[in-house]
Parts: C-alpha cells; structure tokens; sequence
C-alpha cells in the first residue's frame, strides 16, 4: 500500500505546488495539441498521396492502350480499342490481340460480383462508361427505369461513395430502386413482371433526392427507417401516400449484436422469435400472394401477436437507455410498418433485395476508389443498372452488353423492349449456326 504525500505545512507550500501542477497540466495540453495537429498535417499528406497514385495510375494506364493501339487507329477505331475497359469488361488482350495490363486481383474480383471495371475512377471517362462509339446506352436505362416504377411492390436503399474534390474526396450517395415479384409467384404471374434494379446517384443524402425520383408513384416500398423517406410516406403527398413495409433484417439486427456479444437473455430470445418468423417465410418463399397470406394469417400472426406483447413487458422493465430498449423501441415505434406482411403476400419480410443489390458497389469500392465526379457517378448509376439487372434475370451482363451494343445502332427504339435482358437471346456460337 503506497502512502500519500504529505500535505504542505503552510500556505506558500501549497501554492506552489499548485502553480506546479498548473504548469505540468499546461505542458501536457501544449503537447498534446502539437501532437493532434502532427496528425492532422500525416492524414492530409496520406489522402494527398493517395489521389496523386491514383492520378499516376490512370495516366499509366492511358499511355500504355495508347500504345498498344494499332497504327493508323482513329476516330471511331480508338475508341473501340478503348472500349475493353468499359465496365464490366476488364479482359486480358485488346481487340487488337495486343496484351492488356492486369489491373490486379482486385478488378477480377469486381468483375465477378457485377461492379463496373473502370481504370482509376469510377467512370472516369463518362463517354466511354456509358457510350460505345456512338452508341448511347440511355433508352435501355430508361426503359428499365419505366419497368421498375411499374411495379406495385419495390424494394429502396442506398450507400455512399467517395467523390473526387479538390484535394480532397467528399461523400456522394447511389440509391437503388429494385422490383422483384419472385418471393410471391413472379414473374409472369398475376401482374408480376421479371426483376430488375434502377440506380441513381446524388451529390448528398438529402430524402429530397428520392422524392425526386419516385414522384408520381405510389406502392409499397420496403426499406429501412432511414428518415429521408419519412415524406414519402405522409398522407397529404400526392398523387397519394407510399406504403411502408419494414425490414425485419434491420429490426433484428440491435439484438443479434447483443446476442452475439451475450449481453443479454432479452435479446437472445428476441432473435430466436424473429428467426422463427424468416423460418416460415422460406417455406411459402416462391408461392402466389394470397398462399403466402393464408399461411401467415394461420402461422405468422400468432407469433408476431405474443412477440408484440412480450417486447412490450420487456420494454416496461429496462432503463430506456439500456441498448437493449433501444432495439426494443425501433421495432415497437414502427410496428404498423413491420406487421404490414400480414396484410399484403406480396410484402417480404426484409429488405434484402435492394441490400444484394448495392453489393457490387462495395465489391467496386475497393477497386476505383472514388468517383471522379458527380457526372462520373451518374453515369456509374447507368452502368450499375444494366449490370444488375442482367444479373437479376440470370444473364452474363458481359455478352448481353456486347450483343446489345453490336444491335443498338440499327434497332428502333420503339423496339427497345427486345433488348432487355428478360428478353434477350444469347446468340448462337459460329460452328453451332454452321
């Protein structure tokens, strides 16, 4: 057991000890601020050097097609020698037969998952990312974009992507809009259609985007509580409310991470009665709307009536700020939307379908790094919409892109529809046609 300093026997003792602490407080501040504001100068020149590889990258890689290009390669011929870096097409040799750089394993990986492959930004280049030649891509997004608020049930969320800035990078945003009606019979069943996803980007967060977007549509939207679609939602929007259906994926989420770390017998018990609800829901996934509801109302209903009452008693009992109310509280304060699959076959219990979607986008993150610039994520939002949409419908959005732009210079557009991946047919081998 240590023993405590003495105190000083008179008044100048302790006041000079107490100028002595001052001092040593005052010194650690000063070094700790110089040591704050060290760091401070590491990360900029760290984030400078980053943009500056990237940058020396791109340039690299520019200089190196260059000459591999065929001599006497103009006009439209460039661009088609450059057009093996459009994305979702990162291949080992030019058109030419010259050798391609490896843009490492990285770019393999993105392409595997659906996600733009593009040299440095993402969509460095818009003419090329959305253009090949003079071929532009825009009716087939627009015609995709009309199939999706067709629907009557669709699927929202959206993640962030660096933006290049000067000197620095900001934070942009891609928001995906998915129809799928296969969880209740689709497609070509009862006025289902094929799946497919819609991407759009926006320079901020702001709700006011989505609004945008989905104006003059009305439904049910299943998504998560972010509050920026809280306007979609109010009774006096016109032409008329959307529907909100909750995701039972992100209510169950706050009590899995306390269940995982056995912070609680609460929470435990809560994801086993939530899991037993996604356990009836793999059994009707893939029947018609009204069997899936006839096997709620006789199975779900139940449950979800005791799983009410219970977190309600649990509620009455925890300190509201404990994390275990707080999960408790984001499932009661919207359970109108959660229980909304009682009511409607056609509502899903999570919002997974948007989530997939928006996978590619992480995958692609770690290969360009940011966007070049607003125009570079919008035409990454078209790219990202073709490609994921051919995945959707069980197409190689490789050989469905390259047939399509071999088509798209000579077919009306009042014929596009032939062109979307549900109805697109793969062409036939040259030995098989001979």
């Amino acid at each position: 057991m240590t023993t405590p300093e003495p105190l000083p026997a008179d008044l100048a003792e302790a006041h000079a000890m107490i100028l002595a602490e001052r001092a040593g407080r005052l010194a650690a501040e000063a070094e700790a601020a110089i040591a704050k504001q060290t760091k401070r100068v590491l990360d900029l020149e760290i984030e400078r050097l980053k943009l500056e590889i990237a940058r020396l990258r791109r340039q690299r890689f520019r200089h190196v097609v260059r000459a591999q290009r065929p001599a006497g390669a103009a006009g439209a011929g460039a661009d088609r020698a450059a057009g093996d870096r459009r994305p979702g097409r990162c291949r080992g040799r030019a058109a030419g037969g010259g050798a391609q750089p490896d843009p490492g394993a990285q770019r393999r990986d993105a392409t595997q998952a659906g996600a733009p492959c593009v040299a440095g930004t993402l969509a460095a280049h818009p003419r090329r990312v959305s253009r090949a030649g003079d071929v532009s891509l825009q009716p087939l997004t627009a015609a995709i974009e009309a199939h999706v608020r067709a629907a009557a049930r669709i699927h929202a969320d959206e993640t962030p992507v660096p933006v290049l800035a000067k000197g620095k990078t900001r934070e942009g945003r891609l928001w995906t809009v998915v129809r799928d009606d296969r969880p209740f019979g689709g497609p070509h069943l009862d006025g289902t259609g094929p799946p497919a996803a819609v991407f759009f980007y926006s320079p901020d967060r702001s709700g006011v985007h989505a609004e945008r977007f989905l104006a003059g549509w009305t439904g049910i939207m299943q998504a998560d509580a972010f509050s920026g679609f809280g306007r979609l939602y109010k009774s006096d929007r016109r032409p008329g409310p959307i529907t909100e259906a909750g995701c039972w994926a992100h209510g169950r989420r706050g009590f899995f991470e306390l269940a995982e770390l056995q912070q609680g017998p609460i929470a435990i018990e809560a994801v086993k009665r939530i899991d037993a609800l996604f356990a009836i829901e793999r059994e009707i996934n893939g029947a018609s709307a009204e069997q899936r509801l006839a096997v709620r109302n006789q199975r779900s209903r139940p449950l979800i009536l005791d799983l009410e009452a219970w977190l309600r008693d649990q509620n009455a009992r925890l300190s509201a700020k404990s994390k275990t109310a707080k999960a408790i509280d984001y499932l009661l304060k919207r359970w109108t939307a959660f229980t909304r699959f009682l009511d409607d076959g056609r509502v899903c219990l999570s919002n997974n379908a948007a989530e997939r979607a928006l996978r590619g986008i992480a995958v692609g993150r770690r290969n360009w790094t940011f966007a070049g610039s607003d125009e570079g994520g919008r035409r990454a939002a078209a790219m990202y919409t073709l490609i994921e949409t051919a995945k959707l419908n069980g197409i190689d959005p490789r050989a469905w892109l390259a047939s399509v732009l071999a088509r798209l210079p000579g077919h009306p557009t009042s014929r596009i529809h032939e062109l979307l991946p549900w109805n697109w047919q793969a062409p036939e081998p040259i030995s098989a046609a001979a």
